[in-house]
């Protein structure tokens, strides 16, 4: 491990020019990752009812920090995804050095551990560059946390990297390298592409469990346990619906498809269909949530509107709203930009092939259409998919607090998304010329 570390730090020093963006958007995502555990931490180290003089009394009470403190975790999940992908990008783009290791004797397993601990060093400097800033505005506001909460700090700035190196290991787990230079992508068994069926099944067992529970108790724990497992049913569904819908259309298109970024399209999905569903999983998760939040939200801002409630309780709730919603907006955003890096990412790992098919006489318009028919074939279903389940969410909310009307503008949520995603895809493209340049072919 210890010669695996050197040789990480070695090649990290002697990195181009090319492999800065990757060090990057790690260390933004490690930025990210640390500013929102050490706002949890801050949070939670605060004891006792006291008097917080921001956001309206939402940090007063302990019931209402334990809300905000679970927010700011949860939004960890997109940001793991999103090291995730920068790791697969890195690996890709440094095949050349890699080769040159497997040559050398390293092993693909050691390869990938390299890989993840370069992954782990750019997210120490984005962890320790997160903790100077959040320590300079501590001191500007006057708060002094506990010792207890410096403690919390320094594990803070600590567990990030230590948690991004094996989430690097996960995402390169599919990527061998051979000494000959070249890179290919190892799709998993049949054994593996069960798990997220056996997920699915261990969840619907849970939510079938819960429902009769919830339904005659609606104040009882089980209540909040069934909306929970509606969101990681729906989201597990839709996970494993974009596997299944790229591998059904890849196969599908790839028989009868008649335009040329249609089969372009097709023939990828087919080769590695689960690739769309560990790109789009925080994505679908994030839609599922913003569906039921934009529900939730209008029903509950109706029921507020119907009593009678003092300005400064009016005020409490909106501020917890609209730190919910930020939360959303957060997390989809940082889901976008993961899908961003995907659809790069898949781009760089085929340059050599892109490069051929221009040498071949495709026009680059048709490969940049078959790149986003990559994103737009298995999400539109898996989105349709997450976009029930947000209603599901918020239809059983309205109908626990007894709600006049149900809102129809949460349905509009998915195609949003759907538009948002599609845009984040297209930021790729300028990277299809450099990608399709004839001076890859020597790759091939």
């Amino acid at each position: 491990m210890k010669a695996d570390i050197r040789i990480a730090w070695l090649l990290a020093r002697g990195s181009g020019r090319r492999e800065w963006w990757r060090f990057s958007l790690t260390a933004l995502g490690a930025v990210l990752a640390t500013g929102f555990a050490l706002a949890a931490v801050t949070v939670a180290a605060v004891s006792g009812q006291v008097s917080i003089p921001y956001a309206h009394g939402l940090l007063n009470g302990p019931g209402e920090r334990t809300g905000v403190v679970g927010t700011l975790v949860l939004l960890l999940i997109p940001v793991l995804a999103f090291l995730g992908q920068c790791a697969r990008v890195g690996a890709v783009r440094r095949h050349r050095r890699t080769a040159g290791m497997r040559l050398a004797g390293a092993s693909p397993a050691q390869v990938r551990r390299i890989a993840a601990v370069e992954s782990a060093l750019a997210c120490l400097l984005g962890s320790v560059a997160a903790f100077a800033a959040f320590a300079a505005l501590l001191a500007t506001t006057g708060h002094a946390p506990p010792p207890l909460a410096w403690a919390g700090f320094a594990a803070v700035v600590l567990a990030v990297p230590a948690v991004a190196a094996p989430v690097g290991v996960l995402a390169l787990r599919h990527a061998v390298a051979s000494p000959l230079d070249q890179m290919r992508r190892t799709g998993p068994d049949r054994r593996r592409r069960a798990v997220p069926g056996l997920l699915l099944a261990t969840v619907l067992l849970v939510t079938g469990a819960l429902l009769p529970v919830a339904a005659a108790d609606v104040h009882s724990m089980a209540f909040p346990l069934l909306v929970v497992a509606l969101v990681l049913l729906t989201g597990v569904g839709a996970i494993w619906v974009a596997g299944s819908s790229a591998a059904y259309l890849g196969r599908r298109l790839t028989r009868r498809a008649r335009r040329a970024d249609v089969l372009i399209a097709a023939g990828r999905l087919a080769q590695d269909p689960w690739a769309a569903a560990r790109t789009h999983a925080a994505l679908l998760l994030v839609t599922v949530v913003g569906v039921g939040f934009v529900g939730v939200r209008a029903v509950l801002l109706e029921k507020l509107g119907e009593e009678e409630y003092l300005v400064q309780d009016l005020a409490f709730y909106h501020a917890g709203i609209d730190l919910a919603g930020a939360a959303v907006l957060i997390g989809l955003a940082i889901s976008l930009c993961g899908l961003a890096v995907g659809a790069a990412e898949s781009l760089a790992t085929r340059r050599g092939g892109l490069a051929v098919q221009v040498a071949a006489g495709v026009p680059r318009a048709v490969l940049a259409r078959a790149a986003l028919l990559e994103t737009a074939l298995p999400l539109a279903p898996a989105l349709l998919l997450a976009g029930v389940g947000g209603t599901a969410v918020y239809v059983t909310y309205a109908t626990v607090v007894d709600a006049g009307s149900l809102p129809l503008a949460p349905l509009l949520v998915p195609v949003v998304v759907y538009a948002a995603c599609l845009s984040a895809a297209a930021l790729s493209l300028p990277l299809l010329r450099r990608a399709a340049h004839p001076q890859e072919l020597r790759f091939t």
